[in-house]
Order: structure tokens, then C-alpha cells, then sequence
């Protein structure tokens, strides 16, 4: 990298010590951050090497800020000039689009960080004149500056974008998804964890060990009914969500299970799944009393202190916030030393994987899941509950039979 006296000088440019050498980032005004502009720094190492792209880049940043400072935030009456910028922005405002109507709220401000940061590296460029070659270096340049994972994220969001654009007949918009039609690109790897019932147990008892029997409850049901953790431990919303929710804190208001909604026979009936409820709307139900580890925690816990929502945080007597539920299983993960990179979602997969070498159907399976559409609610909750049973009563044995 060139000296300290030939590096680009901009506002909000600054320059921190890393092991490979010194890297630039771009840093928003706090007085900008406080009013709710959406990027505070910005990672320019990607563009190391090149001086004159990171001074561009750091310069728009710095229009961007100044102009949300400004009060030119976008809105209903953006004009499409041949910009991504601009087609980013329409996207975003339009009632119309899939951004503002079928992505759910939270996957909604992940989807706004994505425009964000591609409006500063990509924003100024017209559509018309770039092709598969310019979206290839843009994809290389999100991978090494982020992660797979995020340039994955981006290309997601720009074809939303896009496609929105061809909907809205914005010139160029037709051609270009065109061109993201024939292309390929990398993919993240599929997860291969599936974590066993011994692996489960050991994770149990590290969170009742460390004062936490309702975490331990929560790794039984998510193993044992294969339901997705926020599922199972509820998450916290803006107060503008239109359900019902008796549980406010942080400013937000909880959705998720309480104790009643396991009744006096064990089961737990209608729990609709998050990932569901805006499409196929299936309910699913289980039948805890055959589930052994499910069982076994809950032989833990007294009567009188079954009221409120089924898992809380025992520190603050509220349900978790995800990042510290994280945290405990994180700590829970490494007492019990299971394998590196396994995560806490992988217990649905171990949960839907050991019924399968336990030789339950296919179908029963998927059912359990929540993967099936039925007729109606009522027929599918019943065939659902009769599928659970089944499922773990093959797993049951094929426990008993490997000493699990």
C-alpha cells in the first residue's frame, strides 16, 4: 500500500492497523448515526490497492450521509434517472414491491442494509450500460470484502430489485435480469451437522448445570419436535406488529409460545411456524408426552412456575433476546465439546435425521416438519400428532438400540 503521505484523503476516511497491514474505513458522523442514518463505518479493504477507488467510494459515502442529514431520504416520488441508485431507491419506497410486501419485517432491515452499501458501491452506475462482466467483479468484490455469505445476500437483493424493475417496465431492468438468468455463482455449502442424541443430552445438562433449565428445555423441544428455535423460544418485535403480545420490553413487544399452550395431556397443539405463516399458514402439533429428554425437563420444573412464556432468561425473568440465547448455547456447545461449527439450528436437522435412520417414513417426517399442505387445519393437526408419535417412537428404539 502506498505511504502514509500518499494515501486519499476524504472526510470520514481513516486508516486502522490490522495484521496484514493497514486497512481503510469509511466512518459516518456520530450526529448522522444518532438521527438514524444506517451505515456507521464501512470496510474499504476490498479496495486496498486501489487509491482512487476508495477515495470514489468514501466520497459517495460521505454525499449519502450528508444528503440523509438533509432530509433526502428517498421516498414515493424517486425518478428513475438509469441508476441502480435509483432503482434501489424505488424498490425500497414503492408500496408495491416485494420489499414492502412479502418480506417479513426482520428479514426487511437486513434487505435495507444490503441497498444501502450497494448504492455506495454501485449506486452511480447505469444499468444500461453493465453487464454479466461488471456483476461477476461486484460478486468477487462482496465475497473478499464480507464473505460468501454476504455477496450471496447482495446478489439476492439486487435481483429483487431487478425484478421489481421489469414489473415496473424501468428501462433496462428487462435486459439485465437477462443476463443474471445465464449466470452462475458460487454458493455457500450445504450444512452437514445433525447433531445425535448423546450430542443433546450433553448440551442439556451444561445449561441445567449452569443454572439454566429452561435452555435445556428448549434443546429438548427443538431436537425432539425438530421446530425452529424462534419457534420455540419466542422473538421480540417492533410494537407496530399487528399480533397480540401481553409481553413488552427493550422497547418491543414478544410473540412466541407460552405454557398454555401445552395442555393437561402434553400436548402442544397449533404452534404455527414463523417461516410459514405468511404462505401456506399450516399449523403443526406434538405430542410431548412421548418425547423421553422433553419429559425429562420438564420433571425439572414445578407446576407453579409454568405461567408466562415457555422459555424466559432466569437473569432478567423475560424471554430471550436471540443473541443471548446465543450466547448460552455457545457456552452450553462448548462445555458439552461438540464438533466446530455446529449451530444451534442444527438440532432440527438432527432431530428430522435421526428419524430417519430410525426408519420413520418419509412422509411422517415431513409432516413432523411442517413441510406438507393439507386440505384443511383441523385434518392436518390430527394426521400431524398421529406422525409425531410414530417418528418418536422409531427414534425411541433406535436410541435404545445404539445406547443413546
Amino acid at each position: 500500500m502506498a505511504s502514509r503521505q500518499d494515501r486519499p484523503k476524504s472526510p470520514g476516511l481513516k486508516w486502522r492497523k490490522r495484521i496484514g497491514g493497514d486497512v481503510p474505513y469509511w466512518f459516518a458522523d456520530s450526529a448522522a448515526t444518532k438521527s438514524g442514518f444506517p451505515i456507521k463505518s464501512r470496510n474499504l479493504a476490498h479496495l486496498v490497492g486501489h487509491p482512487a477507488q476508495i477515495l470514489e467510494q468514501a466520497q459517495i459515502l460521505q454525499r449519502e450521509m450528508l444528503a440523509w442529514m438533509s432530509g433526502d431520504r428517498g421516498g414515493a416520488g424517486v425518478r428513475f434517472d438509469g441508476t441502480f441508485k435509483t432503482l434501489f431507491e424505488i424498490y425500497e419506497t414503492d408500496s408495491e414491491s416485494s420489499f414492502n410486501n412479502k418480506i417479513k419485517k426482520h428479514s426487511r432491515s437486513s434487505y435495507a442494509v444490503y441497498l444501502r452499501k450497494m448504492i455506495v458501491h454501485i449506486g452511480q452506475r447505469r444499468i444500461d450500460e453493465c453487464d454479466g462482466r461488471d456483476v461477476r467483479k461486484w460478486f468477487k468484490q462482496w465475497k473478499d470484502g464480507s464473505g460468501l455469505g454476504a455477496a450471496r445476500m447482495a446478489l439476492a437483493v439486487l435481483k429483487a430489485a431487478i425484478s421489481f424493475g421489469v414489473m415496473c417496465r424501468i428501462r433496462g431492468c428487462a435486459e439485465f435480469q437477462a443476463v443474471l438468468s445465464v449466470m452462475e455463482f458460487e454458493r455457500l455449502p450445504s450444512r452437514t451437522f445433525a447433531p445425535t442424541a448423546a450430542q443433546i443430552t450433553l448440551a442439556r445438562q451444561a445449561a441445567r448445570e449452569s443454572g439454566r433449565p429452561l435452555v435445556a428445555l428448549a434443546y429438548a423441544i427443538q431436537f425432539e419436535t425438530t421446530l425452529r428455535q424462534w419457534d420455540v423460544i419466542g422473538q421480540w418485535v417492533d410494537l407496530d406488529d399487528p399480533r397480540p403480545s401481553a409481553v413488552l420490553a427493550y422497547g418491543k413487544k414478544w410473540i412466541g409460545p407460552t405454557w398454555t399452550a401445552i395442555d393437561n395431556n402434553l400436548i402442544m397443539a397449533k404452534v404455527k411456524p414463523t417461516k410459514t405463516e405468511d404462505t401456506t399458514e399450516i399449523t403443526v402439533s406434538f405430542d410431548l408426552s412421548v418425547c423421553p429428554m422433553v419429559c425429562e425437563e420438564l420433571e425439572l420444573i414445578p407446576h407453579e412456575k409454568r405461567t408466562g412464556p415457555l422459555i424466559v432468561n432466569t437473569d432478567t425473568g423475560l424471554p430471550f433476546i436471540r443473541h443471548t440465547f446465543q450466547n448460552a448455547w455457545k457456552a452450553d456447545f462448548k462445555v458439552a465439546g461438540m464438533p466446530k461449527g455446529m449451530w444451534n439450528r442444527d438440532l432440527r436437522a438432527g432431530g428430522i435425521t435421526e428419524g430417519g435412520k430410525a426408519g420413520a417414513s418419509k412422509d411422517d417426517r415431513r409432516k413432523l416438519a411442517g413441510h406438507s399442505k393439507e386440505e384443511t387445519t383441523e385434518i392436518y393437526d390430527r394426521d400431524q400428532v398421529e406422525a409425531h408419535r410414530r417418528v418418536m417412537k422409531a427414534r425411541k428404539q433406535f436410541r435404545e438400540k445404539n445406547g443413546q
